[in-house]
């Protein structure tokens, strides 16, 4: 399913991300911190799968990257959680780090949509993904929101052992792009189609930050959004001393001025009290699960 490939049969065993072939969710509720045409007032119906496909050392989300945390759960008992978030409210469906359960969630949409769930689902990733599984996807999800975290193959094979980070992340979005065509909204502004790509910005990674916010608007333009996102929080960063600090304020501005000279309309941008664990949520509860 992801980039990986390795090969396990996790109807026997783990794979890389940690998972076997048995869902595993960690959160399921109402999230009010995505951009704000994702969550709106309402919130964004929110399914955090655990385990991961990239695990970068700096994760916030550690504990459910590295399957720690979560719950075991039915495709069928998932199915039920998307329409249980409908009935909350939610302006969407949004699947955080799905890309090992695609099939399990391809089958619990199913499900769900044939007992009137109607929701824009949101596809929510690092961004390391293979073609042919974003591909699968056509026809199920609505909106992209994929990380692009790294241009140089030094820092991804540093901070996420993904060398080829860059090579499967600019193919995976060309897809993603292709699918769901220029960005489209409803009357409360809640985005119904369309592909918001983030950035997190680094210390210390400046150049390769306006490397990638390059690489989107000469790609792309207008036709996605781009977020920049100043909510890097160190934890645990003894072994990369470069990384055991936030973001400075001179380093996000310098990015975000980039990107308003190279003529980008279509973003988001983030003040620095989004650094702030306050925005990460609890994992032990297995709220809604």
């Amino acid at each position: 399913m992801c980039p990986r490939e390795c090969n396990i049969d996790r109807e026997r065993s783990k794979g890389f991300c940690q998972m076997s072939d048995i869902l595993k969710v960690s959160r399921a509720a109402l999230h009010m911190w995505e951009e704000p045409c994702i969550s709106g007032k309402e919130g964004s119906g929110t399914v955090f799968f655990s385990g991961c496909t990239l695990r970068c050392v700096f994760c916030q989300n550690r504990d459910i990257a590295a399957g720690r945390s979560g719950k075991e759960i039915s495709i069928e008992r998932l199915s039920e959680i998307f329409l249980e978030l409908m009935e909350k409210g939610a302006n969407n469906i949004n699947l955080v780090t799905p890309t090992h359960y695609t099939r399990q969630i391809i089958k619990a949409l199913d499900i769900a949509k044939n007992q009137g769930m109607n929701l824009p689902i949101v596809y929510n990733t690092s961004g390391y993904e293979k073609t042919d599984t974003i591909k699968m996807l056509e026809g199920y999800v609505d909106v992209y929101l994929p990380d692009f975290k790294y241009v140089s193959s030094d820092i991804s094979g540093k901070y996420s052992g993904a060398k080829d980070y860059y090579i499967y992340a600019k193919d995976a979005l060309s897809e993603m792009v292709k699918q769901t065509g220029k960005p489209k909204f409803d009357e409360r502004r809640i985005m119904t189609k369309g592909v918001i790509v983030r950035h997190l910005i680094l210390p210390g990674c400046s150049e390769d930050s306006k490397a990638v916010i390059e690489y989107l608007y000469n790609t792309y333009g207008d036709d996605i959004y781009i977020s920049i996102m100043n909510q890097y929080t160190p934890f645990g960063m003894e072994n990369y001393p470069e990384l055991n600090r936030k973001v400075t304020t001179y380093e996000y501005n310098k990015v975000v001025n980039y990107a308003i000279e190279l003529g980008i309309t279509n973003g988001f941008v983030q003040e620095g009290s989004a650094a702030s664990e306050s925005f990460i949520p609890d994992f032990d509860t297995y709220e809604g699960v």
